[in-house]
Order: C-alpha cells, then sequence, then structure tokens
C-alpha cells in the first residue's frame, strides 16, 4: 500500500486530534501549530503516523510521535528526514526532543541528536506547557540537535 507524507492543513484539525487523543497523548497547541505537523497517510487518506513541532522562537521541541502497528522504520525514518526540512523551512535552528525510551536513543543519536542537560534547556521549553510537562516525566532524556 502506497502511503505519502504531507504537512497538516486547518482541514485535516479533527482527524488528527482524534489520532493523538486514541493515542492518549496531548492535544494543546496542535491547532495552534497544524502546519509544524506532519502526517502519513494511507493512499485511503487514513493517517498510520504523525509527528509534529512545538515552535519556541528560534528553537522547537519534537511531540506527539504516534505510529501505527503498520508503520515500519523506514517510514519513521522518512518522516524525520522530512520532519528536519520542515524545521529548516520554517527557519528553526535548534530541535529538541524528549524520550523516556532508553531503546530509542541510539536511533535518534544516529541521526546526529546529542543528550543535554534538563539544565541547559533553553528557557523556552520550560514556559511550553508540553514542555513542562516533559520536565516532569520520570526518566525522561532530552536530545537537540542544531540545524
Amino acid at each position: 500500500m502506497e502511503s505519502t507524507i504531507r504537512c497538516a492543513e486547518a482541514l485535516d484539525k479533527q482527524r488528527l486530534l482524534s489520532f493523538l487523543t486514541e493515542a492518549r497523548l496531548e492535544t494543546a497547541g496542535v491547532e495552534e501549530f497544524i502546519d509544524y505537523f506532519l502526517l502519513l497517510e494511507n493512499e485511503d487518506g487514513s493517517i498510520r503516523a504523525t509527528l509534529g513541532i512545538e515552535p519556541l522562537g528560534e528553537i522547537g521541541l519534537l511531540r506527539s510521535l504516534v505510529m501505527t502497528s503498520r508503520t515500519s522504520e523506514k517510514d519513521l525514518l522518512l518522516m524525520l528526514e522530512q520532519m528536519l526540512v520542515l524545521a529548516r523551512d520554517k527557519q528553526l535552528e535548534t530541535l529538541y526532543l524528549a524520550t523516556n525510551k532508553e531503546a530509542s536513543l541510539p536511533f535518534f543519536m544516529a541521526l546526529g541528536f546529542v543528550k543535554t542537560d534538563k539544565e541547559d534547556l533553553p528557557e523556552g521549553i520550560s514556559l511550553s506547557t508540553h514542555g513542562n510537562h516533559l520536565l516532569t516525566v520520570d526518566n525522561s532524556v532530552f536530545l537537540m540537535l542544531n540545524l
């Protein structure tokens, strides 16, 4: 089955919010920054995966990575590559992400992300509702990538 990666648009709002809600993820800010979200869709237009950025000035915080069981590692890699293109197009200088899944660290580090201490994070992350929540998650590791 052929799939497509594209930027979300205002018309995608309800489908994206439903997809994230079904995955039990926070949806605050999604509508405001919908053009910072990518969708991986099947030929029929159903969402198979999504990944977004919460822009915070010149930095961005990756968020809302959700994949269905039909999403391959290749699909994920393509989405991340497209996310880097989107971040550069939006003139972001640095991307941050948080994970509490130790097994995902080698994958992100192979893409050029490096670990960073919570104390070294820019203030904008703690001022973001989503970022502030991530700071309270046990075992969370932050990584950054200079674009």
